[in-house]
Order: C-alpha cells, then structure tokens, then sequence
C-alpha cells in the first residue's frame, strides 16, 4: 500500500490535459478493481479503498506496476470517519477527486427469516447507507469547489426484477437506484452528475467465493425460476468499461441510467 499522501507518478498521457482522480469504493476486488483498472487504463488518478488491506495493498501494486497514479487504502464505507480520512489522504496524494463511484456492496444469499439480523444490517448498511455517505463525502466537497464532477452508483438487475433469496440486497440496490434519480434532480444546475449502472449476472466480483454449499445452492433455485436465462455472464472488466464510458460523455449532457447484461452464449447450431 502507498503511504498516505504518496502516489506513483507519471506524466498525462495527454500533454496538457490534466487528468481526473476519481474515488472507487469497493475498489479492491470484483467490479470495483475493474473499473479501477480501467480509469488507470484511461489515463486517470485513481484512489481506490477496500475493508481488507491485503487486497488493498495487492490491488495497488498491481495498478501502478506500470507506472500509474493510483492512491489505496483501507475504508469502511459505513464510517463516516473512515470515509473523512479517506477523502483526505486521496486528495493529499493525488489531487481533487472529481468523481466518486459506489462498488461497495456486500450480499449473501438465503430465506429472510434464515439471515441474522446483523446480516441484514450489513448489507443494507453497506450498500445503501455506505453508498449515499461516500457520495455525500464527495458531492460536500464539489460544492464547496463550486466544480463539475459525477457520482456513480452500482445497482444490480435484482432492484428491478424480483430476486428470491437476496432479499436485503435487492432491498439496497431499489434503494440506491430511487436515491440516485432523486439526486440527479437536486443537484440540477451544479454540474455535479448522478448516474446509475445496473448489473445483470456477473462472474469474477468475489462474493461467491465466500458462500458456503448450501448458499451457493440459490444459484440453482435462480436458475429454476429463469431469473438466469442463460449461462452467459458478465466480467467485471465488461462493467469497468462501460462505468468509464458513461462518466466520460462530455458535460451538458446527463446519462441518467444505462444497464450493462451479459450476451448469450452463441450457439454452435446458427452457424451450420
């Protein structure tokens, strides 16, 4: 990991343009490092922060293995504190953040009345109320500035579509999509931009990978219901580049909401 204040530096890929820093929270794993990857790959400052600091450091060290300006460090988006400091150090290292993308989430599936009450919390707390703290953080700051910026926010085809078994999840992500339309009209005529990228099924975020057996079985009952309609899937890197696109369009013009699902699989039998 960086120490706070400290960046790796490397001049703008395009001489005379100073490039943005943009804050990505989740953004130590799944399609939270992707878009990390892909602003680095754009040629932006990147300041990414996670809740384990060993992911932390190994995403860092990725990202700036080929000489990029990225700033990382550990970040609990529920904390308001935590996320204060984060700000704070980000902006010591690399520069003003002008833009803030929500990646963290946190999701494991079951019946309601089989999830702890603590797990409940956890995922709403940290993919609703960690959501609005951590742009609330940024948004503060742009109109103190008086700057152009944009806050994205990381939903889920589940906000949407009905989803057994994810209940508090589904919960967050309707949430944070209401929260972002009513944000993009409150701060009309700042220059400050709200923007939503709903997620269909996506392979690589991490989650699952901490599932037991019997949660990993509710992939099976999603599949059964057709919520999985086939067996194609998203990579966080597909994710990554469309959350670049959509911040990237020029201002003047507001991108309120874009969905990004997976393409079916081709079928060997259309070619014959």
């Amino acid at each position: 990991m960086q120490p706070e204040g400290e960046a790796v530096r490397i001049p703008s890929r395009s001489a005379g343009i100073e490039p943005r820093v943009v804050a990505v929270s989740g953004g130590s794993s799944g399609i939270g490092r992707a878009s990390a990857a892909a602003f680095v790959a754009a040629g932006w400052k990147v300041a990414l922060g996670g809740r384990r600091a060993e992911r932390v450091d190994a995403a860092v060290a990725e990202l700036t293995s080929g000489g990029a300006e990225v700033f990382g460090t550990t970040l609990d988006v529920c904390d308001d504190a935590s996320i204060q400091s984060f700000f704070d150090a980000a902006e010591a290292a690399l520069g003003r953040v002008t833009a803030v993308v929500n990646c963290a989430a946190h999701a494991r599936p079951g019946p309601l009345h089989q999830l702890s009450p603590e797990e409940i919390r956890a995922e709403i707390e940290t993919g609703l109320v960690g959501s609005l703290l951590f742009a609330r953080a940024g948004i503060c700051r742009w109109i103190e500035r008086s700057v152009s910026a944009d806050v994205v926010f990381i939903s889920s085809t589940s906000a949407e579509t009905p989803w057994p078994l994810h209940t508090p999840y589904s919960a967050s992500k309707a949430g944070v999509e209401q929260a972002a339309r009513s944000l993009a009209i409150e701060l009309e005529g700042t220059g400050i931009r709200s923007l939503v990228v709903r997620v269909g099924n996506t392979v690589g975020t991490g989650w699952i990978d901490d599932w037991s057996g019997p949660e990993k079985m509710a992939v099976v009952e999603w599949q059964r219901l057709g919520l999985l309609r086939h067996l194609g899937l998203l990579r966080p890197e597909q994710v990554a580049r469309a959350i670049v696109w959509a911040v990237s369009a020029p201002r003047g013009a507001q991108i309120d909401h874009i969905s990004v699902h997976p393409e079916a699989p081709l079928d060997p039998s259309s070619l014959d």
